[in-house]
C-alpha cells in the first residue's frame, strides 16, 4: 500500500511505497504556506487509509471467499471492490451528500479524503490528489492482472489470499534460473505466488537430497531448523508431508497463508487445527511432569502457537522458510558427498563446483518431472 506523508522541508505531499528492496517516493502536490500542518497531515492520514482499504481488495479478493450469497464474506468483499468506481467522483465533488448512506469502508475513506481536501480548499491540490489516487487504483487493477511493474510493484510486499497463475509461472522461471532464490523473486513477484513456486522447488530439492543421502524426507526437513524461527520447521514439514501424499504446491501453500490471514484478522477458521495443537501441548505438559516432577508447568503458563507463519506477512515469511530449506538441502547434499581425505584447494574448489552443478541439475530435473503438480 502507499503511505502518504508531508515533507516539511519542501512543503510537499509525498506518496511512498515499497519495492521489495526499499521504498520509492514521488511528489503528489506542492502545498501552500498558509495551509495548517494539522490539516495537511490529516489529508496524508486519510489518503493512507484509503490506499490500505483499496489494496485490501487485492490481498483479500472476493474470489478467495468460500461463500458469495448476499451479506456473506465474498459478497462484502465484492461490494468493497465495486466501490472503486465511486472514489474519484467523490474526491472531485464540490459538496458531500448528507442524505445517502455510505455502505462500504472504501466509500467512507474516500469521503474522508474529500472532507480533508475541502478543509484545505484549493482546486490545485484536489486535482493533484485525484490524479495520484487514480494512479493508485490503476496500479491495483494492474496487480490484479498479474503485472507488478511500475507502481504496482508495491504488491511484492503484500501477502495475498490468492495467487495469479501468471505470477506463479514467473516465479517458477526465476527459481529454475536460480534455485536458491534471486533478488528478482522479491521485487517482481507477489510473495504468495513466489511461495507456491518455492514449495514446488523445495520439495524437488528435498526429494533429490533424500535420494542422495539415504535419509527420509522428514529427516532432511528437520535439518532446516532455525533457532531464531522455531516454528519455521513446522511449515516445511507440513508442505513436505502433503506433497509426499500427492498434493499440489498451490493446494498446500494457500491453506497455510489463509489460516495466517484469519489469525491476523482476530479469529480462527475451524477448530480441528487448534485442537491438535492443544492435544500436543497437553501431552508435552504431561511428559514434562513425568520426567521432571518438580517442574512448574501448567496449561496457563505455556504459549500456544496458532500458526507457523508470521500473521503480519505470511507470504514473505513462508518464502523465506522455503528458500532456507533449499539451502539446507544443498548443505546436506554437499556434506554427504565430501570425501574423508582433504584435497588441494584448486581440486576442492573444482569438485565443489561440480557437486553444486550436480545438485542444481538434479533439482531442476525433479521439478520438471513434477511440473504438472505446481498449479
Amino acid at each position: 500500500m502507499t503511505r502518504y506523508a508531508i515533507d516539511r522541508a519542501h512543503n510537499t505531499l509525498l506518496a511512498q511505497w515499497s519495492t521489495g528492496i526499499g521504498d520509492t517516493a514521488t511528489v503528489v502536490a506542492r502545498l501552500t504556506h498558509d495551509q495548517l500542518h494539522q490539516n495537511t497531515r490529516q489529508l496524508a492520514e486519510e489518503l493512507t487509509r484509503l490506499s490500505h482499504l483499496c489494496w485490501r481488495s487485492y490481498t483479500h479478493p472476493a474470489t478467495a471467499a468460500d461463500r458469495h450469497s448476499p451479506h456473506s464474506l465474498g459478497w462484502h468483499r465484492q461490494q468493497e471492490r465495486d466501490a472503486f468506481t465511486k472514489i474519484l467522483p467523490t474526491l472531485i465533488a464540490t459538496t458531500q451528500p448528507t442524505d445517502q448512506p455510505i455502505g462500504t469502508k472504501v466509500e467512507q475513506a474516500a469521503h474522508a479524503v474529500a472532507r480533508a481536501l475541502r478543509v484545505l480548499g484549493t482546486s490545485h491540490l484536489t486535482t493533484h490528489v485525484t490524479t495520484d489516487v487514480a494512479a493508485e487504483l490503476a496500479a491495483i487493477e494492474q496487480a490484479e492482472r498479474g503485472d507488478l511493474s511500475d507502481r504496482a510493484q508495491q504488491a511484492v510486499a503484500l501477502s495475498r489470499e490468492d495467487a495469479s497463475p501468471l505470477q506463479i509461472s514467473q516465479a517458477d522461471r526465476l527459481l529454475r534460473d536460480n534455485c536458491f532464490g534471486s533478488q528478482d523473486l522479491f521485487t517482481e513477484v507477489d510473495p504468495t505466488a513466489a511461495a507456491i513456486a518455492a514449495a514446488h522447488w523445495f520439495y524437488a530439492a528435498v526429494t533429490i537430497t533424500a535420494r542422495h543421502t539415504g535419509l527420509h524426507p522428514i529427516q532432511v526437513v528437520a535439518s532446516a531448523e532455525q533457532y531464531d524461527k522455531p516454528l519455521a520447521i513446522e511449515s516445511l514439514a507440513d508442505i513436505t508431508t502433503a506433497m509426499s501424499a500427492g498434493a499440489r504446491a498451490r493446494h498446500v501453500v494457500m491453506p497455510l497463508i489463509r489460516n495466517a490471514f484469519h489469525i491476523a484478522d482476530g479469529h480462527l477458521r475451524g477448530i480441528l487445527e487448534v485442537q491438535h495443537r492443544i492435544t500436543a501441548a497437553q501431552e508435552l505438559i504431561s511428559k514434562a511432569h513425568t520426567e521432571h516432577p518438580g517442574i512448574d508447568l501448567s496449561p496457563d503458563s505455556i504459549y500456544l502457537p496458532l500458526t507457523s507463519l508470521d500473521p503480519a506477512r505470511p507470504g514473505p515469511d513462508l518464502l523465506d522458510n522455503l528458500l532456507h530449506g533449499i539451502h539446507t538441502c544443498w548443505h546436506l547434499y554437499q556434506h554427504h558427498a565430501n570425501p574423508q581425505r582433504p584435497a588441494p584447494a584448486n581440486v576442492e574448489n573444482s569438485r565443489q563446483q561440480q557437486l553444486r552443478q550436480a545438485f542444481l541439475t538434479a533439482t531442476r530435473e525433479e521439478a520438471a518431472a513434477r511440473s504438472e503438480r505446481l498449479l
